[in-house]
């Protein structure tokens, strides 16, 4: 995993996670369509297409934050459950069900420590939260913990490109534009710190070697729109 001496960790980064999404909750939808260009729309519909599950499956997503994946999940067939560490976040999600756009429901609560069962879940969906947790060691053993065998995870996180002027322009825009129009628009120290967040994320083969490590076969990772973002999907073997 890279270092980065500014970046919070252990329990200062829970808090700091919690706090930053409380903050940002109320215009996070608006900016998350403008900043990725409505990309991460089609992102999270094709996690969802990757589950392979069968429908009435129950799929709980981690880090749900507004309910994104959950009103996809649902659109696909699926039973979600969708769980988060802020309860702002959680608020935000609640003019989606206001509307009749959103039926899962919502729980507060750590993708480190989910309060459910073991094998509970036939599938699990996360996006770009895997950065934000304090231990990816911990966060693939819990789902393993409570997928059952043969149920499918569909992991989404942002991603670097390898292309040399993809990588720079990306790094422009993720590192520069986007922290100044969030702080127009928003909070300025959430923008600067999300780019920053990629340095948790450890190499790749790294990553996927954890979760191996956890009992998970058929891996398959792919980078999106370039290499802007990356899916990993695997199946829990019994």
């Amino acid at each position: 995993m890279s270092s980065d001496s500014a970046l919070p960790q252990g329990q200062d980064k829970v808090a700091a996670v919690r706090s930053m999404f409380d903050a940002i909750a109320p215009r996070y939808d608006m900016l998350n369509r403008m900043l990725t260009f409505g990309m991460d729309c089609r992102w999270r519909r094709r996690s969802v297409r990757e589950l392979r599950l069968p429908p009435g499956s129950r799929v709980y997503d981690l880090a749900c934050g507004t309910g994104d994946l959950c009103r996809d999940l649902e659109a696909a067939g699926f039973n979600p459950v969708g769980f988060d560490l802020s309860a702002g976040m959680l608020h935000a999600a609640q003019k989606y069900r206001a509307s009749g756009k959103l039926h899962a429901p919502l729980v507060l609560g750590d993708a480190l420590r989910l309060p459910v069962p073991d094998q509970r879940a036939d599938g699990i969906t996360c996006g770009f939260a895997l950065r934000n947790v304090v231990d990816l060691n911990s966060l693939f053993a819990e789902l393993a913990r409570v997928v059952r065998p043969g149920g499918r995870i569909s992991l989404l996180e942002v991603a670097e490109p390898s292309n040399p002027v993809l990588r720079l322009g990306h790094g422009l825009y993720f590192g520069k534009v986007i922290p100044l129009i969030g702080g127009l628009l928003s909070d300025r120290t959430a923008y600067e710190y999300l780019p920053k967040s990629v340095a948790y994320m450890p190499p790749t083969d790294e990553m996927l070697g954890i979760l191996a490590g956890h009992r998970f076969g058929a891996i398959d990772h792919v980078l999106l729109s370039g290499g802007i973002a990356q899916l990993t999907t695997a199946t829990r073997e019994g």
